[in-house]
């Protein structure tokens, strides 16, 4: 393998702690990064373990790098992360969609300033540790394959990278399950081996996004303001505190007493409406996708293709319907449920990323 010198993004968890052990055993120059982010600057006020990105995590990440013997820098990325991925946050849900911040996280800024940073460091690649892998295609150029781990697979929250960075990616997960991450970390002696995984979105330390939008939002916006539940024919059947606390396939929080259960079908921000049906009228058949990120050549119209609607959904097969005015619909093998505005879809040819983009 060619050495090169690396960038590795370190969030001070047992994933990107191996990351970094596996190149630096493979005989590249390695140079560990922690980006502070949001979290890190309210660490007092939230305490420590909160996030992967707090103050602990930044520790961890030093005390990983010290291990390994490569140098260990934090990156200042607040301004950039509150611009691109906590602002997007809030204004998406605000107009009734909802968003995916580790996308958006990935797509504007995480990678980006990786590569802008990496390069005054005389890096040439940057690596993270995501359970994803780089492939070539029967031209010989790079491509985003699924990690190889179907159940810890990441390349579903990659695909709004910018294509024309994938020749410097590396994912050295992206061959391992979880266990034999864990099982390499004990083998090196990493202060990480057993740190639990982070689950919460690294911003909403409650785990409440509410909370975001309560800080974030003027006090009486419409997002968060009382309205009306609506069925799809009108029929007025509750009140609610804000369309903002409900997302697609919602049940919890709606009237009972109806023969059938009520699921959140969306919302009508212009009359700060939530509407809601059965399970039936749930399910979607087609599902248009825009703000469109190529990583390699996009279908044709009438190609057979895999979309996957969710991040811990299965990709599910679909046919291109249409593919125009910077937006492309597919229809569905199978309905689906749960087909939510905002939401990442990304498309794949078997383990290919195709690319992806956010639902319409």
């Amino acid at each position: 393998m060619e050495k090169r010198t690396v960038l590795v993004a370190m969030s001070g968890g047992v994933d990107s702690s191996v990351a970094a052990a596996l190149l630096v055993e493979q005989g590249h120059r390695v140079i560990g990064v922690t980006m502070k982010t949001f979290c890190y600057s309210e660490a007092e006020e939230n305490g420590p373990g909160k996030s992967c990105c707090g103050l602990d995590g930044i520790m961890d990440a030093r005390s990983v790098a010290d291990r390994l013997g490569i140098p260990h820098y934090v990156f200042d990325v607040e301004r950039e992360f509150t611009r691109d991925v906590i602002d997007d946050f809030v204004r998406e849900y605000a107009s009734g969609r909802t968003p995916n911040p580790c996308v958006r996280c990935n797509g504007n800024t995480k990678f980006r300033d990786l590569l802008r940073r990496g390069a005054m460091l005389g890096c040439d690649a940057i690596a993270t540790g995501h359970y994803a892998r780089m492939g070539t295609d029967a031209a010989g150029r790079p491509v985003l394959l699924r990690g190889v781990d179907a159940k810890k697979d990441q390349s579903y929250f990659l695909w709004a990278l910018p294509p024309e960075i994938l020749p410097q990616l590396m994912f050295p997960l992206g061959e391992l399950t979880k266990p034999q991450v864990r099982e390499k970390a004990r083998e090196l002696g990493l202060a990480t081996a057993e740190k639990a995984e982070s689950m919460e979105i690294c911003f909403v330390p409650t785990g409440n996004y509410v909370d975001v939008l309560e800080k974030r939002l003027d006090p009486g916006h419409a997002a968060l303001a009382p309205g009306k539940l609506v069925t799809t024919t009108g029929e007025v059947i509750g009140d609610h505190a804000g369309f903002a606390r409900y997302t697609v396939g919602q049940r919890k929080g709606l009237p009972g007493g109806r023969s059938l259960p009520l699921y959140v079908l969306g919302s009508r921000p212009d009359t700060r409406e939530v509407v809601v049906g059965t399970a039936e009228e749930l399910e979607r058949r087609e599902v248009t996708i825009g703000e469109l990120n190529w990583l390699a050549s996009a279908p044709d119209a009438g190609a057979p293709i895999q979309v996957q609607i969710r991040g811990r959904a299965q990709a599910v097969p679909a046919t291109v319907h249409s593919l125009r005015d910077g937006t492309i619909s597919l229809a569905l093998d199978e309905p689906q449920r749960a087909v939510t505005p905002g939401q990442s879809a990304v498309l794949f040819d078997g383990p290919v990323v195709l690319g992806g983009g956010r639902i319409v």
